[in-house]
C-alpha cells in the first residue's frame, strides 16, 4: 500500500480501501484492521475509521459487535436492490432533462475502444455514460444519491465475487443513444429496462 501524501486523507484512504476490495486484498468476511491500514498509509487511525464508515454506508463493510470492520458477504439480493434504485434514479433524471447526445456518443465511442481491454476501463466508461445522464438532469440531490450507490465498485465486485456478467458493453447502449437522439418519449422507460435487465440476468446467473 502506498503512503498517503496529500489531503483530504479520508478520501484517499477510502480509495485505497476500495482498491483493496476490488483487487481482492480483502474478501468477504475478512477483517480490515484500522491500525494496520493506518500504519501502511502513514496516517492516524481517525481518517481510516471515517473511510470505513463511508464504506459501511455503501453496505460494503460491516461492524459486528466487538469484532472490528469486516467485508460484507455480498448477495444477489444486495445487487438487485442497488440496480432497482439506480434504475428509478436514472429514469427520473431523463424525465427532468434530456441528456446531451454528443456527450453520450463520446462515452459510447470510449466504450467501443475499451472493448476487449481491461475490465477497469470498460466499467469506468460504462459508469461514466450513465453518470452523464444523471448529471444532465441538473439536480444535485439526485446526482448525490446516485453517486452514493457506489455503482462502479458494485459492478466490479459483482463480477468478481458473484461471478455475474454485469459488464455493460457498447452495443447495449446504442439503442439508448438513438432514443435520446430522436427525443423518443419512451427513452426513460428504455433506460430503466436496460438497467433492470442486468439485475434480472444476475438473478439467473
Amino acid at each position: 500500500m502506498k503512503p498517503v501524501v496529500r489531503s483530504p486523507l479520508r478520501d484517499q484512504i477510502r480509495q485505497t480501501l476500495l482498491d483493496g476490495l476490488i483487487g481482492g486484498r480483502w474478501g468477504p468476511g475478512d477483517r480490515i484492521v484500522e491500525r494496520q491500514v493506518a500504519a501502511e498509509a502513514g496516517v492516524s487511525q481517525a481518517p481510516v475509521r471515517e473511510a470505513l464508515r463511508e464504506l459501511a454506508a455503501l453496505r460494503l463493510i460491516e461492524f459486528p459487535p466487538n469484532r472490528g470492520a469486516r467485508v460484507r458477504e455480498l448477495t444477489q439480493a444486495d445487487l438487485r436492490e442497488v440496480y432497482v434504485v439506480r434504475a428509478g434514479l436514472e429514469e427520473t433524471a431523463v424525465r427532468l432533462r434530456r441528456p446531451p447526445v454528443a456527450a453520450l456518443r463520446a462515452h459510447l465511442e470510449r466504450l467501443h475502444e475499451a472493448a476487449g481491454g481491461s475490465l477497469a476501463d470498460q466499467v469506468r466508461h460504462a459508469v461514466a455514460f450513465h453518470r452523464e445522464i444523471v448529471a444532465a438532469a441538473g439536480n444535485e440531490v439526485l446526482l448525490s444519491v446516485w453517486e452514493s450507490l457506489g455503482i462502479e465498485v458494485w459492478t466490479h465486485l459483482s463480477i468478481r465475487l458473484l461471478r455475474t456478467h454485469a459488464l455493460e458493453n457498447a452495443a447495449d447502449h446504442e439503442p439508448l443513444v438513438a432514443a435520446f437522439e430522436r427525443d423518443d418519449p419512451r427513452a426513460g422507460a428504455m433506460l430503466r429496462d436496460h438497467i433492470l435487465a442486468y439485475a434480472e440476468h444476475h438473478e439467473g446467473a
